[in-house]
């Protein structure tokens, strides 16, 4: 049987809490009451919208084992005796993070990059899964919450651990990969995401390089060979506790190389060499950049001494997360339509991976290749021409027609010819009808755009309106 995940007397030592007597451990640690299970902390953090002291009673109505509150807030909640008290809550939750990493044994990854980190961190996920008891970020929890929530969760039994880490500032990575210690380190890529905060795209080199700072001594840092700022990540690498650097991609003098990389509607297959030796895998998932960024998988595992086999067995059950390439079939009466939900975030970078993935797909005679996109964020002044300059992307892989959300987006639709733009409008939610009404058996409709577009509405209508076919899970020809 599993130990609690923390004991009453754990936390007082932790935290210094004052707290009431209505429990004596907690076997999980949440933030948010609609996903809560009964005997998790519940942590009432003050974010950007909602203040989690507003539902701490909503907590412990659904059985939270108790409630951290801050001193300010505690005498609002006097009657309640599953209180944990303390200066501030959101510190409170880094301590036990940092606690939980302490006592633990397991071997750890952390995971950074402007794109790929949530999918590399989920193929990480499945592959160290078939070594050992394996405990990774949920979602996108990569930030200053995420990580530490992440942490505080992580059970004692872990024998590896896997964490996402984000920023888009610089010096945020820094305290994150402190808390985390991993043994080893990834930055997958450097692009122009959140370019809008830095002066180049130097200054994000130098800002995913903060996540080798917080290597232990001797540690493996992991970087594409293949990046136009790899001698700027290398340089962050050897300048840390870092005793290794891998590298991964498709240079002549990658360690972990891909020599060809088969890309189908709904799988790749990758033929690369580990340190010389050869290795042919097959992903569950279509994606080149899901392809290269394998290759940084087989490089944690090197480093941390993972059975490379398993590794690369695991990657044929790999399936696109929620929002970020899933793949569904839209029933159209006896005839069906491709739905390709990347609505989850979106930048230059992504956008032209997701466009090659709809280019990939095999359609019968008289299907189009559909793309609904939304503007991409966080680009600054170069936002315009960031979005103009898809419009190469968007004609080398034979992409149909365009439905575009928001006001940069107008910059690819005057990019393009008039025939290939169905619509542009202000909001995601203004395209929905037109995109329902388009659509015709044996398409294949890809939705994309940065978060705050919402495009997933766009996803959540087609999926309604139609329904989805369980009996497929790609668009063959």
């Amino acid at each position: 049987m599993n130990s609690p995940l923390w004991t009453l007397d754990e936390i007082l030592a932790t935290t210094g809490a004052r707290v009431g007597g209505g429990f004596a451990q907690a076997t999980g640690a949440s933030i948010d009451t609609r996903t809560l299970e009964p005997g998790d902390l519940y942590f009432a953090i003050k974010g950007d919208v909602h203040d989690g002291h507003d539902f701490v009673a909503a907590a412990l109505e659904k059985g939270a084992a108790a409630a951290f509150v801050s001193e300010e807030k505690a005498p609002a909640f006097k009657d309640s005796d599953r209180l944990i008290v303390v200066p501030d809550v959101l510190e409170a939750m880094r301590q036990l993070g940092r606690a939980a990493r302490q006592r633990t044994d397991a071997k750890i990854v952390a995971i950074t990059g402007s794109v790929g980190k949530t999918g590399t961190k989920e193929a990480m996920r499945l592959a160290l899964g078939r070594q050992g008891a394996t405990h990774a970020s949920v979602a996108s929890y990569n930030n200053h919450w995420g990580v530490p929530l992440t942490l505080t969760r992580m059970p004692r039994e872990t024998a590896y651990g896997v964490f996402e880490i984000g920023m888009n500032h610089a010096y945020e990575i820094l305290p994150l990969t402190g808390m985390v210690r991993p043994h080893v380190a990834v930055i997958t890529t450097v692009e122009p995401v959140h370019i809008e905060f830095f002066p180049s795209l130097w200054g994000i080199a130098d800002a995913k390089g903060e996540i080798f700072a917080g290597l232990e001594p001797g540690g493996t840092a992991v970087i594409s060979r293949d990046n136009a700022y790899f001698e700027r990540m290398r340089a962050h690498a050897h300048a840390s506790p870092a005793g290794r650097v891998i590298t991964f991609g498709e240079h002549e003098a990658a360690d972990i190389r891909a020599h060809r990389i088969i890309v189908k509607p709904d799988h790749s297959v990758v033929d690369a060499t580990i340190f010389g030796q050869p290795l042919t895998y097959r992903i569950g998932t279509a994606g080149r950049h899901i392809a290269l960024n394998s290759l940084s998988v087989l490089a944690a595992s090197h480093a941390l001494g993972a059975d490379l086999a398993l590794v690369a067995l695991s990657f044929a059950e790999l399936k696109p997360p929620v929002g970020r390439g899933e793949r569904t079939m839209l029933a159209m009466g006896d005839h069906e339509a491709l739905l390709i939900d990347e609505s989850y975030n979106a930048n230059p970078a992504s956008m032209r991976a997701a466009f090659a993935n709809l280019g990939a797909v095999e359609l019968g005679r008289g299907a189009r290749r559909i793309a609904v996109l939304g503007d991409m964020k966080e680009l600054g002044e170069t936002g315009p021409r960031l979005h103009a300059e898809l419009a190469e992307a968007i004609e080398a892989n034979r992409i149909d027609l365009l439905f575009a959300a928001g006001p940069l987006m107008q910059n690819l639709v005057d990019a393009l010819p008039k025939a290939k733009v169905a619509a542009h409008a202000e909001t995601s939610a203004e395209l929905i009808d037109a995109v329902c009404a388009a659509i015709r058996p044996g398409d294949a409709i890809m939705v994309k755009g940065s978060l705050s577009m919402k495009m997933a509405l766009v996803v959540k209508a087609l999926k309604e309106r139609y329904g989805a076919s369980p009996t497929a899970n790609a668009l063959k020809g």
